[in-house]
Formats: structure tokens, C-alpha cells, sequence
């Protein structure tokens, strides 16, 4: 059996997901998680085969997830499940460590055999998922949005920062200084030409990052 970690904020979804990923025969979901400080810590208690991880998490996020998980336990494969098919997404999902990348629109046809594919080695995206990375070598490096000039972090903290989170609350997710923190927002505001925090907010719906 194919040992699965199931992390989504939302209960009724993971119900789903189990039941979906169950119904295969050779996969068990050993262990569920509601945001992303439960999914790190049942990843080092059960040790899955592999992680299933959503992006949009409440306190760490997704993508922090798989960066960390990716450092701490690299022999688990990880596939992303989101309900987000952007370009930016999926690139910052696979440059942090991810060997999947599905979205909840397919999943009811592709979560079990990407499952299957990651534990196996290999890498699998969705259509959406793909079209999104055709889409953007097609228009060129030089072609993409301002998001392109952010790090991961940078991104982190301007969905932080949109949602109404306060530096403080910030820098005790992510285990920075506020002085850190206001150095990242800074820098966001100078990197996206915006003015303050509304602005941000914003952008931020904008371009797809909060809903």
C-alpha cells in the first residue's frame, strides 16, 4: 500500500480526497492535516510515501510546506493539489521541491494515478497545469508579470500582508524579525510600485493570490 499524507484546510474536501484516493485499493491515507504546521508534523510522525499538499493553507502555506518538507524529508515525494491554475503556482510549487502538480478540477481524474506516478519516481502535472507552463514558455521569459521578480518568500508575505495579517503575526508564521518583515514589505512596495497595503491587497486579488 502507497502511504499517503492528505493536507487540506478544509474537512469536507479532505473527506472527499480519502474517500477518492481509497477507492483506488493500493492507497491509504495514513495521516490528514488542516494547515500547514499539522501537515510538517505528522509528515515526521507517520512517515508517508507521499504528500499531498493544498497551497492555500491557513498560518504556513503550502508553498512554505513543500519547501520545508522538501529540505527535511527529501526521499517523500510531494504533490501539490490546489484549486489554483496559474502560471505562478505551478512554477513555484516545482522550483520549491514539488514532483506533482494537480488541481482540484481534475483531480477526480488525476489525483490517484499522480499519486501513483510520484511514488514511482516520477513527475506529474495536470493539464491545466501544463497548458499554464506552455503557455508561459511560449510568451518568452522577458514577457511575465511583475510576480516574476519575487521570491517565494516575498510572495508569502504579500498574501500575508493581503489578508490583513500584522507583521508581528508574519514574522511568528514564518520565523523571521519583524524588522525582517517590514524590510520584506518595503521591498514589495518598491519591486510592485504600490503606495501601501490596500494597494497590496489589491494586487494580491489581482493576480489571483487571495481569494
Amino acid at each position: 500500500m502507497i502511504k499517503v499524507l492528505l493536507a487540506d484546510d478544509h474537512s469536507i474536501v479532505r473527506a472527499g480526497l480519502r474517500r477518492l484516493i481509497e477507492e483506488s485499493g493500493d492507497i491509504e491515507v495514513v495521516a490528514e492535516a488542516a494547515d500547514g504546521k499539522e501537515a510538517l508534523l505528522r509528515a515526521e510522525e507517520r512517515c508517508p510515501d507521499v504528500a499531498v499538499i493544498d497551497i492555500s493553507m491557513p498560518g504556513v502555506d503550502g508553498l512554505e510546506v513543500v519547501t520545508r518538507l522538501h529540505s527535511l524529508r527529501p526521499e517523500v515525494p510531494i504533490l501539490v493539489l490546489t484549486m489554483h491554475e496559474e502560471e505562478q503556482y505551478v512554477i513555484r510549487a516545482v522550483s520549491a521541491g514539488a514532483m506533482g502538480y494537480v488541481t482540484k478540477r481534475s483531480a477526480p481524474e488525476e489525483l490517484v494515478r499522480a499519486i501513483r506516478k510520484v511514488y514511482e519516481g516520477g513527475r506529474y502535472l495536470s493539464e491545466a497545469a501544463s497548458e499554464a507552463l506552455a503557455f508561459r514558455v511560449a510568451r518568452g521569459a522577458g514577457a511575465g508579470s511583475l510576480l516574476d521578480c519575487l521570491s517565494n518568500r516575498e510572495v508569502q508575505v504579500l498574501r500575508a500582508l493581503a489578508l490583513g495579517k500584522t507583521n508581528r503575526e508574519i514574522a511568528e508564521t514564518y520565523n523571521l524579525s519583524v524588522k525582517t518583515v517590514d524590510t520584506y514589505r518595503a521591498r514589495l512596495l518598491n519591486k510592485l510600485r504600490l503606495r501601501n497595503n490596500a494597494e497590496l491587497s489589491r494586487f494580491a486579488i489581482q493576480h489571483h493570490l487571495i481569494e
